[in-house]
């Protein structure tokens, strides 16, 4: 087989291709099968010129099967996820352990790197992570996003007695309180949806529906961590509202549009901390995944074949939509 089926994106706009070459491993890169992908919420902003725009194949949440693996032969028909950051490998920042902030990195799908909304794709054998045999694709595909949220834990020290509060009830801002409530603190999560907060039920979490008096009462009584998951310029002003002086801001929002007209005395003043945070370690998530501890089935809305690429991330794109599925 030489060519393959791949949704690709082209100034904006994405195109079903069915004549898309099939990427051919080189050095120690591995070819992967995709069985299940998953829309993220990068992904809809990539389209919107997120990071200049991209060229290329679409997607990097997923789980496949290595079919060719010339490098390490013991990985082929091994079901894997993967991490999505590739660096050089050569210059200081790979060198010191920070590859997925190399500045001349491929990002799956993302940057200089075609992704996973296709037949197959390409990552190097050191980004793969074996899934557990009785772990199903619909939980497996959420170990990116998954990993992500456990950066968290890797960048702040949050449990017991900590007030914690994650602003937005989408896809992100949910599977981060899933990982915060297993660590004990005082979990207070903000959205717009009853219907979505009523999924973080059974977890110990506090859930309130955002309103301008809700939040005016939170910012009477701010909580020392503030997780910014809305996806939205504005989620960054109102989580500065909700924290207390010498507290922490973790954003985990990326999007096209940017923050004009900031008055940054407003962090020096407060002493406040800003801790972005994007990808994270794969063996806790796995872990959680595979133990059950975590379950993100919950947050599925819908699934698409390949040929409906196109409509499963127009769906992802509208409001209250949660976890979307494309299936090769």
């Amino acid at each position: 087989m030489t060519t393959m089926r791949a949704a690709f994106v082209q100034d904006g706009a994405l195109t079903l291709r069915t004549d898309y070459p099939v990427p051919v491993p080189q050095g120690e890169e591995v070819l992967v099968r995709i069985r299940l992908a998953g829309v993220c919420a990068t992904d809809l902003e990539l389209l919107r010129g997120y990071k200049g725009g991209f060229r290329g194949v679409l997607g990097h949440e997923f789980v496949g099967e290595v079919v060719a693996a010339p490098s390490a032969h013991h990985w082929e028909g091994k079901r894997v996820v993967g991490e999505i950051n590739v660096g050089c490998g050569r210059c200081s920042l790979c060198h010191r352990g920070l590859g997925k902030h190399c500045r001349q990195r491929t990002s799956l799908g993302i940057i200089g790197r075609d992704g996973v909304f296709a037949d197959y794709t390409l990552l190097p054998v050191h980004n793969l992570h074996a899934v557990p045999e009785h772990v199903p694709d619909e939980v497996a595909v959420f170990a990116e996003p998954l990993a992500a949220a456990y950066e968290l834990l890797e960048q702040a020290n949050i449990g017991p007695g900590q007030r914690v509060t994650v602003l937005g009830d989408g896809r992100l801002g949910l599977i981060c309180a899933f990982v915060l409530a297993q660590t004990g603190c005082d979990l207070t999560v903000i959205g717009r949806t009853p219907e979505k907060l009523a999924l973080l039920a059974g977890t110990g979490a506090q859930t309130v529906l955002s309103s301008p008096d809700t939040l005016d009462r939170l910012a009477d009584d701010p909580a020392d961590i503030v997780v910014d998951a809305t996806g939205a310029r504005d989620g960054f002003f109102t989580a500065l509202r909700l924290v207390r002086p010498l507290g922490a801001l973790m954003l985990k929002s990326t999007f096209a549009d940017r923050v004009h007209d900031f008055d940054l005395s407003r962090l020096v003043v407060d002493e406040i901390t800003i801790i972005g945070s994007r990808c994270g370690p794969f063996a806790p998530a796995l872990a959680a995944l595979a133990s059950g501890a975590i379950d993100p089935r919950p947050l599925i809305h819908a699934e698409y074949s390949l040929e409906h690429a196109a409509a499963a991330i127009a769906r992802a794109g509208e409001k209250g939509v949660l976890k979307v599925l494309i299936r090769p």
